[in-house]
């Protein structure tokens, strides 16, 4: 597409969005006037919902009228509340709906997966990740190789960038699984980098980790609702992601669960049990045998916070409105738009090194800063732009579409062409 590099541009592709009318529907941060900041970070954590208030009103007030009642008899009966989630997420990721369950936070999440699916024995016990995997998920493989027996340093498998590049080679992982493919039990890989914003092929990397009898998962936590994830047509065996981040249900909330249908009713599948993957018929017959649930649901544990649910019920409305080919065809425009800008002016202080092709890429835009100068991000700050810093030398940002407006990105890019140098 042959984009222009002024205002006048910038706000007739906005005028021109179908999706433009999503922006009203979201709590924007201001500053002390009143004027909005240039939000880039929904990456991080994405903004609230004007709806969030209401809904989550609907089970305060349930609550003080119905008390135990209301999971029975509330508008949305909490003993179910989970199910109202189950389509719209399922369609976010790509799954069947029995594939897909909201519970519990992500890294709880992703050591009940691996409780079911990380099953090393004494020739198969290694765990790949990517080198730079998200620290979160570093700490987590490593301690489920300390609870197994193994020693992380020796057990540990990195898929590494070449010298001198940020992004990863699948070549890299080919050779990878030939040497070492018989020896690793667990594959788990973050299916978007947090830091470069790779995108990476979920199936060519389960079809590969199938091939050597490995079980694959991914931590989608910067795919839900970024990127086309797809998850039953990749094949993994599971995926968790939060929902905080793309999928705007606040600071600390819930995270989904992939289970690929093929291990929906497995009873000997290694998993902890609880009250809530159990059979809903005789679940509250309190002295009957554990009845696993088939699909995902049969992960479950705990019965849901319905305050929490009712935020991603909020959010979950939204997108369905909105629908994800749509959001997906204007993210790639406004972070074609975003790149195109970035280039369009000389600043050898500058690197973008999220791949360039759209199929290797979200909306976030990971810019790399010559001698990890954080000035740069710090005077962002100050001017009313709001990314985040990643240690050692990148600004991310992230142009979402659901509320970010291609005036936004030509804002901030003005902003960074006229900051002053040291």
């Amino acid at each position: 597409m042959n984009f222009q590099s002024n205002l006048e541009y910038a706000k007739q592709l906005d005028k021109l969005d179908q999706l433009g009318g999503f922006r009203s529907q979201f709590h924007l941060p201001t500053d002390q006037f009143g004027k909005p900041h240039l939000y880039f970070c929904g990456n991080s954590l994405g903004l609230q919902t004007k709806n969030t208030k209401s809904y989550i009103e609907i089970e305060l007030e349930d609550w003080a009228k119905l008390g135990v009642e209301g999971h029975t008899e509330g508008t949305f009966p909490w003993l179910h509340y989970h199910e109202f989630l189950t389509e719209g997420m399922a369609q976010i990721v790509g799954a069947k709906n029995h594939e897909v369950v909201v519970m519990n936070s992500l890294t709880v999440n992703l050591h009940l997966m691996m409780a079911s699916f990380y099953q090393p024995t004494k020739s198969r016990f290694k765990i790949l990740i990517e080198s730079d995997a998200f620290p979160s998920d570093k700490y987590a493989v490593e301690s489920q190789l300390r609870h197994h027996h193994f020693d992380p340093e020796s057990s540990l498998i990195l898929w590494s960038p070449r010298a001198g590049e940020e992004l990863l080679n699948y070549e890299d992982l080919e050779q990878i699984m030939a040497e070492h493919g018989e020896e690793i039990a667990l594959i788990m890989i973050g299916g978007v980098n947090y830091y470069t914003g790779q995108y990476f092929d979920l199936k060519r990397i389960s079809t590969l980790g199938h091939h050597y009898g490995c079980t694959v998962g991914f931590d989608c936590a910067h795919g839900a609702g970024n990127v086309a994830l797809n998850l039953h047509d990749s094949g993994a065996d599971f995926a968790i992601w939060c929902t905080y981040k793309y999928l705007n249900s606040g600071p600390g909330s819930l995270s989904g669960c992939f289970v690929h249908e093929r291990h929906a009713n497995k009873p000997n599948l290694n998993r902890f049990a609880g009250w809530w993957n159990h059979n809903k018929e005789t679940r509250f017959n309190m002295r009957q045998p554990f009845d696993q649930l088939y699909g995902a649901e049969g992960w479950q544990l705990s019965n849901p916070p319905i305050l929490s649910m009712a935020a991603i019920r909020a959010s979950l409305d939204i997108f369905k409105a909105a629908g994800m080919p749509a959001l997906i065809e204007k993210s790639n425009k406004m972070t074609d738009y975003f790149e195109f800008l970035l280039s369009d002016f000389k600043e050898d202080r500058l690197k973008v090194i999220t791949p360039k092709n759209q199929d290797e890429r979200g909306c976030q835009l990971s810019i790399q800063i010559k001698n990890a100068d954080k000035t740069i991000h710090e005077k962002l700050t100050q001017a009313g732009v709001i990314s985040d810093w990643r240690e050692p030398d990148v600004i991310r940002v992230a142009p979402v579409p659901l509320y970010n407006r291609f005036e936004d990105i030509y804002l901030m890019v003005e902003l960074l062409k006229h900051l002053p140098h040291d």
